[in-house]
């Protein structure tokens, strides 16, 4: 078995950490919360105190950490994981992150002699648990076949997207999707409200029709149809509107810099920029339903 360096154990991170551990990995975690360091530790872990202690030994670096910034300090920085890990030690990056970014930190990497993927995931806190995720992989097909056996589990579908980067760009396309699939179903539902259409009668409709999608079928946004869906239990996330806030303005960054055309993209964004801004971001993305309502969620 492996020894792994896992840094950033945090909603997410946790328990993919945990999930390594579980397989029989040796999983060195890190991170600023004592209480996520905790976790590791009940999971059978092993928590550190620095980056060097979780990454000299190591044979793989799994990451998780919230935005471009974070990572390239983490794996660039003075005292970074490239300064103390081994040449050849395996790298998978699993933060959403810019592509800019993710490219920049890859050929860092590249230059001291370390695979690396960007691997972002899909599937949310309880995907994370459950070793369901959706793995996302941009990088070298050496570096992915090396990753893979990690993912696998970690998650039960993974995808290389191609090279350096194209992990990332594959997570905010995806996403984009997601917000904009989420709006409309929430805003057939409202109208549907408005013209006295009973909700299981319109997802009895929907889902089997042509308006079937994930955002629909599998996380609907009212109470009922899908019990298991955020709705049912007053919007407590699995997937925050923040974090989705986050993926949106991504995309749009991402679209400025390609010069490529989103307008609905744009929209789904501002729209859930003034959610968060009302004291929201903490709440599932799905509760943007209540925003269109007109009242908070």
């Amino acid at each position: 078995m492996a020894t792994i360096g896992f840094i950033g154990l945090g909603n997410m991170g946790g328990p993919m950490a945990a999930n390594l551990v579980k397989a029989g990995h040796d999983v060195r975690g890190l991170d600023l919360s004592e209480e996520a360091k905790a976790g590791l530790k009940e999971a059978g872990g092993t928590p550190v105190g620095s980056i060097a202690e979780a990454v000299s030994q190591a044979d793989a670096v799994v990451t998780m950490l919230p935005a471009g910034d974070h990572v390239r300090a983490v794996y660039t920085g003075d005292d970074g994981i490239l300064a103390h890990a081994r040449p050849g030690t395996l790298l998978i990056d699993s933060s959403t992150i810019d592509v800019d970014s993710a490219r920049a930190v890859a050929q860092a990497a590249a230059d001291a002699d370390m695979p690396m993927v960007d691997a972002p995931v899909s599937g949310g806190v309880a995907g994370a648990a459950g070793g369901t995720l959706t793995f996302m992989v941009g990088g070298p097909d050496e570096a992915f076949e090396a990753a893979k056996p990690f993912l696998d589990i970690m998650g039960k579908t993974i995808v290389h997207a191609g090279g350096a980067g194209n992990g990332q760009a594959a997570k905010i396309c995806n996403n984009m999707i997601l917000g904009i699939s989420m709006i409309a179903v929430s805003e057939a539902f409202v109208l549907a409200e408005k013209l006295g259409l009973d909700h299981q009668k319109l997802f009895d409709i929907s889902s089997t029709a042509s308006g079937q999608c994930w955002s629909l079928t599998s996380y609907c946004p009212v109470p009922g149809p899908v019990p298991t869906s955020p709705a049912n239990r007053d919007y407590q996330p699995g997937f925050a509107a923040g974090m989705m806030l986050k993926d949106l303005k991504l995309a749009q960054a991402a679209a400025g810099s390609a010069g490529a055309s989103t307008p609905l993209g744009a929209e789904a964004a501002q729209l859930y920029n003034i959610f968060c801004n009302a004291g929201e971001a903490g709440k599932d993305f799905s509760g943007i339903i209540n925003f269109l309502r007109g009242k908070e969620s």
